[in-house]
Parts: structure tokens; C-alpha cells; sequence
């Protein structure tokens, strides 16, 4: 059985107020945007209190071009991807050569070569190591990745996999883009690096864990006819955001069947469930879990705490909140990962979480 051994998250250079952030967006959007006036509420509404970026507010003053901003995105990602597997390595005993498979996760800036090459290079790791580049996943692909590690780590054994999700999501911000899903990007998402090590059954410890987490099943959904839910428009400037104002009510028809299917067949049920390792999205999107799954919103505490310090990190969020269960202590027994993300899509992974 593959096992979650460590997770490292970044914490920004810079941290925003959300009074802050929204005293700048005031000025890109007053003026632009029908009724901004009303929809700047969105800023208090958010329940975040302060966002993780990875470059100044002022960098947003000068209008830079795509080609720019996506230099930038390839020199930071590679710097926090890497300081963020060396973290894991320390923490976990092992060392860059043990490393088999590196799964890099991202869907806010592109490189070819893909980021992993530029990290490995950098790292030195194992010149047979197997790469995994996923791109476009959005906020679903933290999960996706922990699902993707587990079919390696289950194939191999002795499988030490290093799983990245970068998203430096204000890099694509478009001063020139005074649509209404611009508007309430801008309040909703930062930026995120973290790195998780995940171990096929037969590779040994080099450090023991309070807690063992093992990966015991995952699953996949997508939706039909729901492509234009969330994403990106390419244009001339930039990557120009697609958000739909019905993710909410999405979440809350489709989560539970999708959810009650993925447990039923591990003869499970919601109320078998310990430990919630869910993606935020946003408040709207939390309070849809709640009812959706009837479950006590103190069970998604973590989730909130996240979005309150961080903001939406893409694809990376979920691996902020497995870092605060890992903190914070899991409660024995079964825990699920949840996220959904372009596509439109939602992913799944089972946990089971003993002590030692």
C-alpha cells in the first residue's frame, strides 16, 4: 500500500491583506466594471484575511507582457519547487537520489522542457528518473497528483515519488481584463508551492511518523457538457479567466453521489469519514460541502483555516491543508481528499490514517 510520507508547502515572500488587495482592485475595476461599486463586497464576503503572493503588489502597477510574467513563473516555480523537495528530503531522511518518479503539477505559466527538467537539473536527481508533467488539471490537480503517485508507488514498491504543484496565479492577473470573473479572481486567488513524498510498501522509513498514511483508493469524474465552467481563455495578453458563477450549485449536486459512489465501493459511508482534506475554493464552495455532505462544518476547519490565510492556491491548496491535518494530527481512521477543478471535473482519494 502506497503511503503519504511528508509534505512541505511555501510560504510567499509576501502577504497581502485582503483590505489591502482590495483597495488595489478598486482601482483597476472602478469605473470598468458594471456595478463594481456592489461586487467589490466580494473582498469581505471571501472570508480570507490575507493571501500568499510571490511578488509585490507593485509588480501589478506596470503592464508586463505574457512572455514576461511566464519568465517569471518559470524562475520562481523552479526556485520554491526545488527549496520545497529539499525540505521533504530533510524531513523525511531520504535522500535526491532516492527518488524515482517526480510528478510536476500546474496550469499557471508553461515551459518546454517542463519545470520538472529544470528541477531535477537542479537537485541532480537520478538521470533514469520517470517524469510525470500534468498541466492544466487547475484546482483539481493537488489531488490528481496523489492519485497519479499512487497507481506508481502501487506498480513499484520500492517507488519514492516527489509530487510538486506549483501555481503562481497573480502572475496571470491582466490589468486590461474588466470582466466580472476578473474581478472575483482577483479576491479569491494567491499563489502556492509544495512538494509531498509518497513511498511504494516497500521502501523503509529513514525517519519514523507519529502517523501512517496510506493511499487506498482514488477516483476520477467529469461532467458533461461543462467545459466552460472554469479555465482559461488564451488571448494576445495572457491567460484570461474563466469563472462561472455556478460552481457552488455544482459542487452541491454532484459532490455527494460522486462521493457516496467512491465510498460505497470501499464499503464505506460519509459518516465512516474522520478526516476531511478538501480543497477550499472558496466560501461559497465550503458551505456547499457542508450541506451537500451534512456533515459539521468544524470537520472542514482546516479547509477554512487555509482559505483564511492563504487564499485559493490552485492546485496546491489541498497540499496547504494536508500540511495543517499533518500538523495538527489526523484523527484514526479512513479520511478522503476532494477537489474539482476545469474539466469541469472532481477528484478523489481515500486515506487511512493510523497511529504508530
Amino acid at each position: 500500500m502506497s503511503e503519504i510520507i511528508t509534505v512541505s508547502k511555501t510560504d510567499m515572500p509576501y502577504k497581502i491583506l485582503q483590505s489591502e488587495m482590495k483597495k488595489f482592485a478598486d482601482g483597476i475595476f472602478r469605473g470598468k466594471v458594471p456595478d463594481a461599486e456592489r461586487l467589490m463586497s466580494v473582498f469581505e464576503n471571501s472570508e480570507i484575511d490575507e493571501r500568499n503572493l510571490c511578488v509585490p503588489l507593485e509588480y501589478f502597477n506596470e503592464r508586463k507582457s505574457f512572455a514576461e510574467r511566464n519568465s517569471d513563473y518559470l524562475k520562481l516555480t523552479i526556485d520554491y519547487s526545488v527549496t520545497a523537495i529539499k525540505d521533504c528530503l530533510l524531513r523525511s531522511g531520504f535522500s535526491s537520489d532516492d527518488i524515482t518518479d517526480i510528478i510536476f503539477i500546474s496550469s499557471t505559466g508553461i515551459s518546454t522542457p517542463s519545470p520538472d527538467a529544470f528541477i531535477i537539473n537542479q537537485l541532480k536527481l537520478n538521470k533514469n528518473i520517470n517524469r510525470y508533467p500534468v498541466w492544466g488539471l487547475g484546482c483539481a490537480g493537488g489531488v490528481a497528483g496523489i492519485a497519479k503517485a499512487k497507481v506508481i508507488a502501487d506498480s513499484n514498491p520500492n517507488a519514492l515519488v516527489a509530487l510538486v504543484t506549483s501555481e503562481l496565479c497573480s502572475l496571470t492577473f491582466l490589468n486590461d481584463d474588466f470582466s466580472k470573473s476578473n474581478l472575483v479572481a482577483t479576491s479569491l486567488f494567491s499563489d502556492g508551492v509544495a512538494a509531498v513524498l509518497i513511498k511504494g510498501d516497500g521502501l523503509n522509513f529513514k525517519k519514523t511518523n507519529s502517523e501512517r498514511i496510506e493511499i487506498t483508493d482514488a477516483m476520477s469524474r467529469i461532467y458533461y457538457d461543462s467545459t466552460d465552467v472554469m479555465g482559461w481563455e488564451v488571448t494576445d495578453a495572457g491567460l484570461k479567466v474563466i469563472f462561472s458563477k455556478d460552481i457552488p450549485t455544482i459542487v452541491e449536486d454532484k459532490l455527494k453521489p460522486d462521493i457516496e459512489m467512491f465510498l460505497k465501493r470501499n464499503d464505506l459511508k460519509t459518516d465512516d469519514i474522520k478526516n476531511f482534506v478538501t480543497h477550499p475554493g472558496g466560501i461559497k464552495v465550503i458551505d456547499s460541502y457542508v450541506r451537500s455532505l451534512e456533515i459539521d462544518p468544524c470537520n472542514l476547519d482546516n479547509t477554512k483555516y487555509v482559505l483564511r490565510k492563504y487564499g485559493n492556491m490552485s492546485s496546491a491548496t489541498v497540499m496547504y491543508v494536508l500540511d495543517r491535518f499533518i500538523c495538527n494530527g489526523f484523527t484514526d481512521g479512513f479520511g478522503i481528499m476532494t477537489s474539482l477543478g476545469p474539466g469541469f471535473s472532481s477528484e478523489m482519494v481515500l486515506l487511512n490514517i493510523q497511529s504508530k
